[in-house]
């Protein structure tokens, strides 16, 4: 076997899935030296997707214009070269009238198994190659699995130790009562004193003295570069019932933390003291938006859904609206405070939206709360964050554990990768909340169903 035979067989080939594609447009270029195809079926599907503002029909604009360009004078059922020379090459897989049949196979016609068959046939042309199928549809790949194809993920992007996911907090026992001390009457300490090693900035302490006689809530300050102690305060009367809590509000009235994320179950608080934080601070921005991505039940699309677009969307931002009543309901319908919510939400100074109907406005000098922000790609976080302007906090909330969109998980989503990748910088804080403060019997549930 000549030396160049030997390596085109060492490399494999990646047969690419739609669901991959609208994740990111560059899937093609992160295989290395290896080869990739996409399937006839997949351009089509790309295709019904290329209309609209989604994050999904940018993807699927962009990767059009990149099989334009490297196609060019080539025909796409030829191996056409990528770009770099380390890279390898990708050809289009037409349909296959051969010997498989996977509509057969399963008992239906469905586009995944053309997908399919184009690997398999693929697959049976090239021999001794290896041929994997790269997927965000888990049943797809347990479809392939089932062939014997091989079949994985799109790991791009993807954080490996979820685990180990930066938590913003770290609970120091041990702390001499003098350091405490210190602390309380200066009002910060030397972050020497407490640890080894220089905290990432903005990184929030709970202190404990030996005798747990004495304890105090820390952050580290990146300007002073020193541990500065934390005062619990109360924003528009929501009180933190909490050490995490305390942390959180901190963090949403930080005027130096530019952006914030706050990562827990449900009932922990996220959004209700991003927005309470939020208001209490009102004077300082434009406006505040309180805005969530449309996630409909089953992935079905809104226009399903009886009614005009208002009707429609209701359902979707009625948490938002909860939290908001909640904070009000802290004071009497006489009373001032009470009054000016209802006249923020009239003049649409404090506006609740769907995600999907902030694009196209200007995001200077507001607040930015964006919940469930988990059922976001990492995209879609770089999209809004990049568009702020002067003036602007932005807030993300949201649990990594409860992905309501099919091609997300807890390793890809778009609040992980934010906090897994943002941690330490001087602009950004991050805290994780544990203990559900809803109610009790809300917490029972959490701990035992």
């Amino acid at each position: 076997m000549s030396r160049k035979k030997s390596t085109e067989q060492s490399r494999k080939v990646f047969v690419i899935d739609t669901s991959a594609i609208l994740y990111d447009h560059n899937v093609i270029f992160n295989f290395k030296e290896h080869d990739v195809a996409i399937p006839i079926t997949v351009l089509e599907e790309i295709d019904r997707f290329k209309k609209g503002n989604d994050v999904i029909n940018y993807e699927a604009r962009e990767f059009i214009r990149s099989i334009d360009r490297l196609s060019n004078s080539f025909s796409l059922t030829d191996w056409i070269p990528l770009n770099g020379p380390t890279k390898g090459k990708f050809r289009v897989l037409m349909h296959d009238q051969g010997k498989f049949n996977v509509d057969k196979i399963f008992g239906e016609a469905k586009a995944d198994h053309k997908i399919l068959n184009a690997a398999l046939t693929v697959q049976d042309e090239l021999g001794g190659r290896s041929v994997i199928l790269v997927s965000k549809d888990v049943n797809l790949r347990l479809k392939a699995r089932s062939l014997n194809l091989q079949s994985e993920d799109y790991l791009t992007g993807k954080i490996s130790d979820i685990e180990g996911l930066y938590e913003g907090k770290t609970l120091l026992e041990n702390v001499s009562k003098s350091k405490i001390d210190d602390l309380y009457n200066n009002g910060f300490i030397n972050w020497k004193e407490i640890t080894k090693k220089q905290p990432l900035a903005n990184h929030y302490f709970i202190l404990r003295s030996k005798d747990e006689s004495a304890s105090a809530l820390a952050f580290f300050n990146p300007e002073t570069e020193r541990i500065e102690r934390i005062h619990k305060s109360n924003a528009y009367h929501i009180k933190p019932r909490n050490a995490e809590q305390a942390f959180a509000m901190h963090a949403a009235m930080n005027e130096s933390s530019r952006l914030v994320t706050i990562q827990g179950v449900a009932g922990t608080g996220k959004t209700l003291i991003a927005l309470a934080s939020a208001i209490e601070q009102k004077q300082k921005y434009r406006q505040i938006y309180l805005a969530r991505p449309i996630v409909p039940l089953s992935n079905k699309d809104i226009g399903f859904l009886p009614g005009d677009i208002k009707s429609k969307i209701n359902p979707y931002m009625e948490p938002l609206w909860d939290n908001l009543k909640f904070i009000q309901s802290q004071f009497k319908e006489t009373e001032k405070e009470y009054q000016k919510i209802t006249e923020m939400v009239e003049h649409e100074k404090l506006h609740i939206t769907p995600l999907a109907y902030i694009r196209g406005r200007s995001l200077s000098n507001i607040c930015f709360i964006i919940d469930e922000a988990q059922n976001l790609t990492p995209h879609e976080v770089k999209t809004i964050i990049t568009r702020a302007g002067e003036g602007t906090k932005i807030i993300f909330t949201g649990d990594i554990f409860q992905i309501d969109t099919p091609y997300l998980d807890s390793h890809s989503n778009g609040l992980s990768t934010l906090i897994d990748k943002v941690k330490g910088q001087p602009i950004y804080s991050h805290i994780t909340l544990e203990k559900g403060e809803r109610s009790e019997l809300a917490n029972l549930a959490s701990q035992l169903l």
